[in-house]
């Protein structure tokens, strides 16, 4: 079998620190180019790893390089251009979370990747962990019989990123929600199987974001700050189910971080950190605890399983429908942030996000 060849799109962190290494530590698969706007970046990572081209221009690379498929590491501005330009190009694609910055644009994505028949899937890894193939087999076969009802939530205590432009609302979007409550928000609606959305409402707040300070992700700049600082809100699904999201970079709470994710179901509840499920048992109150390996990469298994999808020995498991799902859910919640209004799916006004 020849080699896979993967280029990168974008020289920055995540493509530094997740992508280009396991492409590397996979047999069959070669990292043949790298481009970034910034070229001496791209010189640089190229040098780094040992990459054998390093390009400034998209489409030089694309031409020149000939990957079969390709990872999407740019802000979120550009991932529907990027993606866009490579699918055309034949290549398949792994895009960094989230899709892109509009429902429109992640439907685009969609649409290119099925009109050239490429794969394209999306950097939401957590959902490559064991833990949520169990809970996900658990909700299948039953266990929690009707769902309906859930809390998510990603918060932190003071951890506005202090580096690159992640308090860019141009270029990335939005803060939180976006950054980190987007995978939170896709764990969960992956588990509760997409249920129709009925409205969403929410509030946002930027007082603590817009004073400046350090936190444990460095210092940030108040003059930049320009995105949420954290969004609270809820959504109401057509079947009665409903779901409650708490996100934020920067909020008064006692952890240094929080994370959760439960669903309630009418037999069993569900915890995901830590995999757990409530019920009964014989009349008695049971809780089971599930131990999984915490130190586990899951950005690995994210790439693992992009490249397996490109050889056709597996399926995608974030798959562009999907994709689609999760940023109507952002960009209704920021809509009703910013209007202060609840956002109706049903009334048909899902054009306007």
């Amino acid at each position: 079998m020849n080699n896979l060849r993967v280029a990168i799109i974008g020289a920055g962190q995540v493509a530094r620190t997740s992508h280009i290494k396991y492409y590397q530590d996979m047999d069959g698969v070669e990292v043949a180019a790298v481009c970034d706007i910034n070229g001496k970046a791209a010189e640089d990572t190229a040098k780094d790893f040992g990459i054998p081209r390093w390009y400034s221009d998209v489409f030089l690379m694309l031409k020149e390089a000939e990957p079969d498929a390709v990872s999407i590491c740019v802000p979120n501005k550009f991932h529907c251009d990027m993606t866009c330009t490579a699918l055309e190009h034949g290549c398949h694609v792994l895009c960094e979370k989230p899709p892109a910055i509009t429902v429109k644009e992640a439907e685009q994505m969609r649409d290119t990747a099925k009109r050239w028949g490429k794969v394209l899937t999306f950097g939401f890894h957590f959902r490559y962990a064991e833990r949520i193939a169990f809970l996900k087999k658990q909700i299948e076969n039953g266990e929690l019989g009707a769902i309906y009802a859930g809390d998510v939530t990603w918060m932190r205590r003071r951890g506005i990123p202090g580096w690159g432009n992640f308090t860019d609302k141009e270029l990335q979007g939005g803060g939180p929600l976006i950054d980190i409550g987007v995978h939170i928000l896709d764990l969960a609606v992956y588990l509760m199987n997409y249920p129709l959305i009925d409205y969403v409402c929410a509030t946002a707040s930027d007082r603590i974001g817009k004073r400046g300070g350090t936190g444990f992700l460095g210092n940030w700049d108040k003059e930049r700050f320009g995105v949420e600082d954290g969004l609270f809100g809820f959504i109401k699904f057509a079947d009665g189910s409903s779901l409650n999201i708490r996100t934020s970079y920067a909020v008064n709470i006692g952890e240094k971080e929080k994370r959760t994710l439960c669903l309630y179901g009418d037999k069993k509840g569900l915890s995901v950190f830590p995999a757990e499920l409530y019920g009964e048992e014989d009349g008695w109150q049971e809780n089971r605890t599930y131990p999984f390996d915490e130190l586990r990469d899951w950005h690995y298994d994210c790439v693992r399983h992009f490249v397996e999808c490109c050889r056709e020995e597996a399926v995608s498991l974030v798959t562009p429908d999907q994709a689609v799902y999760v940023q109507k859910l952002i960009a209704g919640l920021y809509r009703s942030a910013e209007t202060g209004k609840p956002v109706v799916y049903g009334a048909g006004n899902v054009d306007l996000i």
